[in-house]
């Protein structure tokens, strides 16, 4: 728990926030708390610093501009699902907030949280990914900035995210005509578990040819990964399930108390066949 020498800050704006992270970049951001305190509760954290965002409005808000979608840090999984704007634009992004925990976890988890988290099985990041999203980071020293997610994750936990930044906002591209997308969560049980293995495929597609694929993978490794191997064999031609097989030279499982290495390989190679297989039928 919070021990009571912990000093909370709960700033109105983004600039105050930015703030608090220049002068003492070791404080801990707190957004929804749902990773945040089970740490904490466990004592795998103590901090001495939290910065409270909850009240920051400039963090939040769901909206179209300029052809990016623009999701604010503290959107929520539950205004994720009842967002009609990516029900259009990111439906596997809407899907996987489905998968993600209890109604009560969905109600103050945010998009934001779990990026900063940063845990392979974020059920956010194989859409995020798919999607081409961008990360905005904001400094009080450096203003804003934007990271493509393939640059975010550097390493298990680790980001892109400097001790005195903040993640500000997720930018995704307005879908394309031709865009076809599919979300597949594995777990052991159908909801509120932990990925096994995660899944988020989107291709685009011409007169039957694929002009682009995207395949991205959670919980295979230390961070999500695209299959950037099977990706490339895909484009330019129609769409063949036996390319799926091409995946062996992308991951190497990992394995944990969750599930085996063997058991995620042949999984995660079933799963994009069978979606692959769905887009011929």
């Amino acid at each position: 728990m919070l021990t009571s020498h912990a000093e909370v800050l709960s700033p109105r704006t983004l600039a105050e926030a930015l703030a608090v992270k220049a002068h003492h970049p070791e404080t801990v951001a707190l957004a929804g708390g749902t990773d945040l305190m089970v740490l904490i509760e466990a004592n795998k954290l103590d901090p001495s610093r939290v910065l409270n965002l909850w009240g920051v409005a400039e963090l939040r808000g769901l909206d179209a501009q300029d052809g990016w979608i623009r999701l604010g840090a503290l959107t929520t999984w539950t205004e994720l699902i009842q967002s009609p704007l990516l029900a259009d634009h990111a439906p596997a992004l809407v899907e996987a907030a489905r998968t993600c925990g209890a109604a009560q976890i969905r109600n103050r988890g945010t998009l934001g949280g779990n990026l900063a988290n940063a845990s392979p099985a974020g059920d956010s990041l194989p859409p995020l990914l798919a999607l081409d999203a961008v990360v905005e980071l904001g400094s009080a020293r450096r203003g804003l900035r934007r990271v493509p997610i393939e640059r975010f994750f550097l390493g298990y936990r680790k980001t892109a995210l400097e001790r005195d930044e903040l993640i500000t906002a997720i930018y995704l591209p307005a879908r394309v005509d031709g865009d076809e997308t599919f979300f597949r969560k594995v777990g052991t049980r159908r909801a509120q578990s932990i990925s096994k293995l995660s899944f988020c495929g989107r291709v685009r597609r011409q007169g039957g040819q694929v002009t682009l694929a995207r395949l991205a993978f959670g919980a295979l490794g230390p961070v999500p990964l695209r299959a950037h191997t099977v990706e490339v064999a895909l484009e330019g031609g129609p769409v063949r399930p036996q390319l799926a097989e091409l995946l062996l030279n992308d991951i190497r499982p990992i394995a944990d108390v969750r599930s085996t290495a063997e058991y995620r390989q042949r999984v995660a190679v079933n799963v994009l066949r069978g979606w692959l297989e769905s887009l011929v039928g």
